[in-house]
Formats: C-alpha cells, structure tokens, sequence
C-alpha cells in the first residue's frame, strides 16, 4: 500500500509538474486583500489539539490526499483539488498540526465556487462553509485566532456586508489590533480605519475609543513601513499609507479629537518654510487654537507675533461679520460660520455674498473636512457670481482630495476622481482667466494621475464615454486616461 500510494504521489507531482509549465493566464490579485499564509511553525510539542495525519486511521492516505489536493490547486484545478481536500480534511483537519493549510485552502476553494454559482441558496450555503472553516481554524490554531478572526471581518466588510453590523465587524477588527498591537497584518488596517470613522461620526463610538485607536492605527502603519522586508509587503504597506492616514487626518473637523501637541506636530514647521506668508500663518493660528492651545504656548505665541508682523489687518467694523473674522482667527470655525451665515443673510451685495460664502466653503474643507458642505456653499457662490473661477477651483480640490475617502487611495477606485476635479478647474480657467494659471498647474499636476489604458479596459470602459463619479461626488464626466 505504501509503496503504490509513493508511485501515485511521485507519478502525479511529476505530471502536474509538466502541467504547470504550460500556458496559462495568471490572476492579479487586489492590493488590498490580504495574503493568507501558514503561522510560523511551533514547537512540537505545541502541536494543534485537533486531527493530524499521525492520529488519522490511514496516515498514508491523509497524506496522499494532502500532497494531491495542494499540487491540483497550485494549477487551478478547482474540482480535482476539492475531491483530494475534503478526503485531507476529514482525515486530518489540522494537516501536520504545524500548518493550516487545510483550513485556508478549504478557503480558496469554496471562495472559487462561490464566484462561478449563481443560485443564491447555494451561494449562501459556500459562504457559511467559508466562515466555518475559520472558525474551527481558530480553535485548532488558536495561536493565530487574531489573524483568523480578521480574515473574517476582511471579508465580511469587503464582500458580505449583509451578514453582519459595521459594529460587529468593527469588533472583530479591533480583537485583531488589541491582540497584535503594532504587528496587526495590513489588510486589516484599512476596512478598520472607515469603520471606526464612520461610527465615530454616527456615535456609535465613544470618541475616546476612537481617540486610543486613531493612535494605535498611525502606530501600526508606521511599524509596517519600518519594518517591512520583502519588496511584495513593502507594497502592501505603501497602500495602506496612502489610505489611512488621510482618513486619519479628516477626524480633525471633530472638535477636540486631538489637543495641541498633534497640531503643532503637524503644521508648526510650516512656519519656517513660510515665515511672512499670511495664509500660513493664519492657518497655523487656527490650528493651534482649534487643538486648544493657550495662549501662553510657545508655537502659538511665535505664530500670533508673525502674524501682527506680516499679516495685521484692520478689523471690520462691530457687527456680524467682525464676530465671524474673531472667530475665524480664534480657531472656532463652527461659531465663525454662523456668523458670516448671518452676514451673509443681513446684506444685498452680490460680491459679498458671494465672497463669504466661498470663506464658509474654505472653513468647511480646510478646517472641519466635511467636503459635501465646502461644495454646498462653493456652488451657492458660483449661483451669485456665475463667471467666477476661484469657487470651480475650490470644488476641483475637494474632488482631487477624496481619493482616499471614495478608495483605498490608490488605483481606479481613488483616480477616478481626479476626471470631475480637472472638469471643474477647465471650468475656472474659462469663467475667469484669472483663475488660469492656478487652474492650468493643478490640471497638470493631476491629470498623471488619472486612470491608465489598462485600467478603464479591465473594467470594460472607453475612453470619450460617459461616467458617473459614485461616493459623496455623484457627479457626471467624461472619461480619460493618463497614457
């Protein structure tokens, strides 16, 4: 018996062999999916609790099957993988007790099956199948329970949102970054970033909590850029430092989300770049007064003295707009809002209506990042001033910069929308030449930017035809490559 299941396994690994050899097309896996390997190999005498192939009632054929079913699945053949798989998994589920493939191949096998079934019975049964091998492979490999459980959610939040809460996925992350700290894998970081954004923003989470993990999330992309060590992982680190930091970053439009100390990390240094430049240092000002600094802090003090240097005004006259400027310059830009509303309602000049609304526009994209009210009033500028560019060229900003907020921040998902930010700024630079120069750098800086040939081709689009922008945009384009 030995002897002929040795001939099958040598006769079969060599034809298989010759079989992977030939032609065939190779699939391009997402970025952003993680990679499913075995855990590190333990000592022996941690061996996995469940069934090994020495506790099988024929070790020969457990290993037999094994040893098929892995060399049919390297060439994708799905159907004579899963006859060999199941033989392994029921004789031996925890294979060696050193590796789980048979859990995460089991995996990849019945994800495959899903793809090609259309009856949704039978769908759902493959998906139970699927979350059911990670939780029996929890139990036989509970040293690697953390990665299991965020393979889990990764899936639920990418491809079967309907089978759980955000707030049940986002409790699977989180067991993931409480157990790993700063070595939780990379493609958990993502999906648990918009999760906990998003219900930090419906408070479904105490801000706190979502205060403890912003920081953890900036730890974790830090370590895995650091610490990365094969070209292929460096890659996958790159993305998410495309993508979760700039989210990050959006949380502070939440008043008190980070003190002081964050903002002046961030934007103090801007001042020796940029020591007389008013803009600058009335956005520092800002900053460190919206971080509640006091005003006996060093940085706010250097910053409050430039500004009386370079950028002293006189103020408007009492009334609502001088309240609205004190604000402004105060760092508390929901209070400033209202008032320059109420200026706003209290006048009949077109022009300054016009021109404190596109100030209202700026506070909400720059100061609170909410992008849908920035283009609100934007566009209620445009409605008073139609041959002005300058609010086209704000709008074309707010879509430039959701790259990350409607993608992972990288590839088609996230440059599509640099197509409705160049249309916007060609609209500036035709309204109001001068506008022109602006609106020409930032076209030319973007437009590399944009989707390749490739990318519109694999999602069976062309070049000239028509395409609706989704996330927050929802906007109508043309589309373009950047080849």
């Amino acid at each position: 018996m030995k002897n002929t299941s040795i001939f099958i396994i040598i006769f079969t690994t060599i034809t298989l062999s010759w079989w992977a050899c030939t032609p065939k097309t190779v699939e391009q896996a997402q970025a952003s999916e993680p990679v499913e390997q075995a855990p590190p190999l333990p000592v022996e005498e941690n061996l996995s609790p469940c069934g090994k192939f020495k506790e099988a009632s024929n070790p020969d054929n457990a290993e037999t099957a094994h040893v098929l079913y892995r060399d049919f699945l390297k060439v994708k053949n799905y159907d004579e993988a899963y006859k060999y798989w199941q033989k392994a998994f029921e004789l031996a589920p925890a294979a060696d007790g050193k590796r789980d493939y048979h859990f995460t191949d089991g995996v990849k096998i019945y994800e495959h099956y899903l793809q090609q079934e259309t009856d949704e019975t039978k769908r759902k049964e493959y998906v139970e199948k699927i979350f059911g091998l990670y939780d029996k492979a929890t139990e036989c490999y509970p040293d690697n329970a953390s990665v299991y459980k965020g393979l889990k959610a990764f899936k639920l939040y990418y491809s079967f949102p309907d089978m759980a809460s955000q707030k049940e996925i986002y409790a699977l992350f989180k067991e993931v970054f409480d157990k790993e700290g700063e070595k939780t894998p990379d493609f958990v970081v993502n999906p648990f970033t918009a999760l906990m954004i998003d219900l930090l923003l419906k408070e479904e989470i105490s801000q706190t909590e979502a205060q403890k993990y912003a920081n953890q999330i900036s730890e974790v992309v830090n370590y895995g850029i650091e610490n990365c060590e094969t070209p292929r992982a460096c890659e996958r680190w790159a993305i998410v430092e495309s993508y979760a930091p700039a989210r990050l970053e959006a949380l502070e439009g939440v008043e008190g989300f980070y003190d002081c100390s964050y903002y002046k990390e961030r934007y103090f240094a801007a001042l020796d770049r940029n020591p007389s430049d008013c803009d600058t240092i009335g956005m520092i000002v800002g900053r460190l007064k919206w971080g509640k600094c006091p005003d006996s802090d060093a940085a706010l003090a250097a910053a409050l003295a430039a500004k009386q240097q370079h950028c002293y005004t006189a103020p408007p006259p009492p009334g609502e707009l001088r309240q609205a400027v004190d604000a402004l310059n105060n760092g508390q830009y929901n209070k400033a809002i209202t008032h320059f509303e109420n200026f706003i309602q209290s006048t009949d000049d077109i022009q300054k209506k016009a021109k404190y609304n596109l100030v209202i526009a700026k506070v909400y994209y720059s100061n609170l990042k909410k992008f849908s009210s920035a283009r609100t009033y934007a566009r209620k500028a445009i409605d008073l001033r139609p041959d002005w560019g300058e609010p086209h060229l704000l709008i074309g900003k707010l879509y430039a910069s959701s790259g990350p907020l409607c993608g992972p921040g990288r590839g088609f998902d996230s440059q599509r929308v640099t197509w409705v930010a160049i249309d916007e700024w060609n609209k500036a630079k035709r309204k109001d030449s001068s506008t022109a120069t602006e609106a020409n750098k930032l076209i030319s800086r973007y437009r590399q930017y944009m989707p390749t040939k490739e990318d519109i081709f694999l999602r069976n689009l062309k070049a000239g035809d028509s395409y609706k922008v989704p996330c927050w945009i929802q906007q109508n384009t043309t589309i373009r490559t950047a080849d």
